[in-house]
């Protein structure tokens, strides 16, 4: 998992695989911020934790070692975490269709930072989360889940950013689970998830 902060959706992950429910394990944890917390997470949780350090270095020879480090530990999923760097085109290409991020909104609506502030800005009713393969876009991959979050006259960002986090925590896991049992498919753009056995 690549990791930029504090950690809350690699924790929902490391509950979820503990629970049996992931359909698979956190391998390792790297971060490009030496003091995110998501890395002391990892840490307590007995999961290999790394920093490597993305300044003054050129995206994709940064991208191909981190590529390289996951490929080391036999990584088959790409989990971003609030990680706060877009990936290369290289990164994309070393794990085709096997990258997946969770966002602060309901995609394609409010792609990139401060999703949360946009949408109550923006005066919506409905927000949410969704999840995500990667492409080489900004936050323009194919859905794979989505939860909406209503947004309530008397809210503030704060508080609809807590519920879209709990929304992320729940949805996922959920949508990591689906891809590793390999339970959907591709229609053009459209990701369609089958149903558990």
């Amino acid at each position: 998992m690549l990791v930029s902060g504090r950690g809350s959706n690699l924790q929902a992950l490391i509950d979820a695989a503990s629970a049996g429910a992931l359909g698979g394990e956190v391998a390792v944890v790297i971060s490009n911020v030496a003091s995110a917390p998501a890395l002391e997470r990892a840490h307590e949780a007995g999961i290999p934790a790394l920093f490597r350090d993305h300044r003054e270095r050129a995206r994709e020879a940064f991208d191909a070692e981190l590529a390289e480090i996951l490929h080391g530990h036999a990584v088959d999923l790409v989990c971003l975490g609030g990680y706060m760097r877009l990936l290369s085109p290289g990164f994309i290409r070393a794990f085709p269709g096997r990258v997946v991020n969770v966002h602060p909104s309901l995609l394609p609506a409010f792609p990139g930072r401060e999703a949360q502030r946009q949408a109550f800005e923006h005066g919506v009713k409905i927000t949410g989360a969704t999840v995500h393969l990667v492409d080489e876009g900004l936050d323009s991959g194919p859905i794979l889940l989505q939860e909406a979050v209503p947004v309530f006259a008397s809210d503030s960002v704060e508080g609809l950013s807590a519920r879209i986090l709990l929304a992320e925590h729940r949805i996922y896991p959920r949508a990591v689970r689906v891809l590793l049992e390999g339970r959907y498919r591709m229609e053009g753009r459209r990701v369609v998830v089958e149903a558990e056995a």
